[in-house]
């Protein structure tokens, strides 16, 4: 039997992007549900890890749905399901185990540079020789960590990857490629006009941006599935 893994989209334009060719590569079932239609499965037994998407929602906005993924969060973490949290997803975990979601002071939209923490490096990035690396982001939210988190990237302004249990928080996105990111344009036009945000420079990537990043999604990918059981 194929181990089941649960894909959660809070929005129809964020998706597991490359992520998904990877676990089918590997053997494994992906349930793409939206939490919006579908509803959000109230227990974590039956997946063998469990992957929360972004969205425009905030955590503190309240949303039903929302809270219902924070509770499916904890159960993961009670019954060491393994959860991987992107964006709205990490921001999601940080709240069900016991952290705080807020505004943040700066908006990350584009690419940029994050710093790999000594316990990053030996865990969720091991296998990446750099310091830091250059990823994809798209956010405003941030969060303070729950205590017995362990910060596994950073920058200066934000926390941008955490471990808590069995579940993992990225604030970033290694999932996306050029399709993603130009119809993330589309959708969220008007932020980036909001923002004054040159799209050419910050968002389309440059040569060698989106293989570069694939390797390393590749990397955290292969240390995530190691957690599976």
């Amino acid at each position: 039997m194929k181990k089941k893994v649960l894909s959660i989209q809070n929005v129809a334009c964020e998706t597991l992007g490359t992520l998904e060719g990877m676990f089918r590569k590997d053997g494994l079932a992906v349930e793409n549900i939206s939490a919006q239609e579908d509803g959000v499965p109230a227990r974590s037994s039956g997946y063998s890890a469990i992957v929360v998407l972004g969205g425009p929602m905030a955590v503190y906005d309240n949303l039903p749905y929302l809270q219902k993924e924070q509770d499916l969060i904890r159960d993961a973490i009670k019954n060491d399901v393994p959860v991987l949290g992107v964006c709205l997803g990490s921001q999601l975990i940080a709240q069900a185990a016991g952290g705080r979601v807020f505004k943040g002071r700066k908006k990350e939209i584009g690419w940029h540079d994050v710093l790999l923490s000594p316990q990053g490096k030996a865990s969720l990035f091991s296998g990446i020789s750099e310091k830091k690396m250059r990823v994809f982001q798209w956010h405003g939210d941030t969060y303070e960590l729950p205590r017995d988190a362990t910060v596994l990237a950073y920058t200066d302004l934000y926390p941008q990857a955490f471990k808590v249990g069995s579940a993992i928080g990225v604030q970033f996105h290694l999932e996306v490629d050029e399709r993603l990111i130009r119809t993330w344009m589309k959708e969220y036009d008007a932020e980036v006009r909001a923002e004054k945000i040159d799209a050419k420079r910050s968002i389309l990537p440059a040569a060698g941006d989106l293989s570069e990043l694939e390797k390393k999604c590749q990397v955290v990918y292969r240390n995530f599935t190691a957690m599976l059981r």
